[in-house]
């Protein structure tokens, strides 16, 4: 199976978790990864910044409208809900999902909808529910679903709600989890 879209959801103790799944992308990975990490409404491009200097794939904030290429991640803006079209992206506004916006369900689920089988979820650390409807949404739709164990998270509420809603895929450690991304995508 060749997955597309890559989609990862953290909160509480996220740059860490995030950190450790990029490290483990090579440059040339074959597919796209979007990452809403919960965070300030004055949140500047300090974490795109960061993120950068950890992985050897290229990270931007995506624009609307702007192409999903393979071998980029995509953190989503502050304040604004990241959702995937086929072969873009789109910036919404509308309501927080979960009290956040930017919204791990609103990107799951439209990841979903557009790449069905050939999208990856993926939640990680976060203490709250945001995620876990989303990610029941890509296991329906044929999409392979990871979550973090609970008991490597530094907050446990969301893998904990995410295994709770969907019958997950994988279960892993966090340090096994960008190995195994690796794998799937086929560059292992």
């Amino acid at each position: 199976m060749a997955y597309e879209l890559i989609v990862i959801g953290v909160s509480l103790g996220g740059l860490t978790a995030v950190k450790k799944v990029l490290e483990a992308l090579p440059k040339g990975f074959p597919a796209a990864v979007a990452v809403v990490q919960h965070r300030r409404l004055d949140a500047d491009e300090m974490l795109v910044n960061l993120l950068q200097d950890l992985t050897a794939m290229p990270v931007v904030e995506p624009e609307d409208k702007d192409p999903i290429r393979p071998g980029y991640v995509y953190l989503a803006p502050s304040d604004y809900h990241l959702l995937v079209e086929k072969g873009h992206f789109a910036l919404s506004t509308d309501a927080p999902v979960w009290h956040a916006r930017p919204s791990i369900d609103a990107l799951f689920e439209s990841a979903a909808d557009a790449y069905r089988e050939r999208v990856v979820g993926v939640i990680l650390t976060g203490n709250s529910q945001d995620g876990a409807q989303g990610l029941a949404v890509i296991k329906r739709k044929g999409g392979l679903t990871m979550v973090q164990d609970p008991h490597t998270a530094e907050a446990a509420a969301m893998p904990k709600a995410a295994i709770a809603a969907t019958a997950v895929d994988k279960v892993l450690p966090l340090e096994a989890i960008g190995p195994c991304l690796a794998e799937v995508g086929g560059t292992q």
